[in-house]
């Protein structure tokens, strides 16, 4: 019975270290699929990750990070969409803030959610190498995360703006 705890506990702090390792390198790839809903944005996520459940877990967290900090380019469906945060080095100078918002169960969920209940487009699994290649669409309560973000001074309020 000691064993099988110790071979558990193992294998969680090896899940969790990879999660994080995935998360800090942000390897991901984010594109426009439709309109969403006033507020909203609907996208495709693709993270890389050695198994499929830190890929699932990923992909939240990625879609979150590309509306904030890449933004997407649109297709015959929607336009494209600048990053949220303007500021080229705001999660650098906003380190801490974002390490806490992005650390597994942190607030980045409030703002994701996956549009497929977790059902994944077969042709969206791709083995690559030693991991897999995972499309998620996923929507992004956008308005939302701007107002926490703007009350939290990581971005410029929008009226403030003009």
């Amino acid at each position: 019975m000691k064993k099988l705890v110790i071979i558990f506990l193992t294998t969680v702090i090896a899940f969790v270290c990879h999660a994080q390792e995935n998360t800090m390198n942000w390897r991901y790839e984010i594109q426009c699929v439709d309109i969403a809903k006033e507020g909203g944005a609907l996208v495709k996520v693709f993270t890389y990750a050695k198994t499929r459940k830190i890929a699932l877990e990923e992909a939240k967290k990625s879609a979150v990070h590309g509306i904030l900090f890449k933004g997407f380019i649109g297709n015959g469906k929607c336009a494209s969409q600048k990053p949220l945060v303007k500021n080229p080095t705001a999660e650098t100078e906003n380190r801490d803030f974002f390490n806490v918002f992005f650390q597994d169960g942190g607030k980045f969920e409030k703002y994701v959610t996956l549009s497929t209940d977790g059902n994944i487009d077969p042709n969206d699994i791709v083995k690559v190498g030693k991991e897999y290649k995972l499309g998620m669409i996923v929507t992004i309560a956008k308005d939302a995360l701007r107002k926490d973000l703007e009350a939290a001074g990581i971005i410029k309020n929008i009226a403030d703006r003009y």
